[in-house]
């Protein structure tokens, strides 16, 4: 059930975001506009928010939705719409509107679903303890030159 209330308010957020981006001011028509709602949807919340919003962070994923926003209605747009003002503009207005609902998205996942406290972050392989640590040797065989006295 959390999953499909999930998935309803990102398609009612990429609905409004690519009728304000692609139709408002420009001319999409509505299978344009639900075409692009259903393919960001899914594939932003398969990647943003079952593998990057887990592992990375909220900032990771929404840098993320913004990219898969922004890539999805350039590439997709270069073949069904016909303006490259529209193509540019319209992504930038979308994506930018979807990455700002999806941080209020993150945030009601991270609260509700508690999806960040199942999976692990990933270890990086740096240790931050040891990032100012000092190696003191002992050399045997060093000769003391400033006291020797010949």
């Amino acid at each position: 059930m959390k999953r499909i209330t999930i998935l309803l308010i990102k398609f009612v957020t990429c609905v409004i975001a690519f009728a304000i981006g692609l139709d408002l001011f420009f001319d999409a028509t509505i299978v344009d506009i639900l075409t692009f709602s259903l393919f960001v949807t899914i594939v932003s919340y398969v990647i943003g928010d079952q593998i990057i919003l887990p592992k990375l962070g909220k900032r990771a994923a929404a840098v993320t939705d913004f990219l898969l926003t922004y890539l999805s209605v350039w590439i997709f747009g270069s073949i069904l719409l016909d303006n490259y003002l529209q193509i540019g503009w319209g992504s930038i207005i979308s994506a930018s509107i979807i990455t700002v609902a999806e941080v209020f998205v993150h945030l009601f996942l991270q609260n509700k679903a508690d999806i960040t406290q199942t999976i692990e972050r990933r270890k990086t392989g740096f240790n931050p303890s040891f990032a100012y640590g000092t190696e003191f040797g002992e050399d045997e065989d060093v000769k003391d030159l400033t006291h020797k006295k010949d």
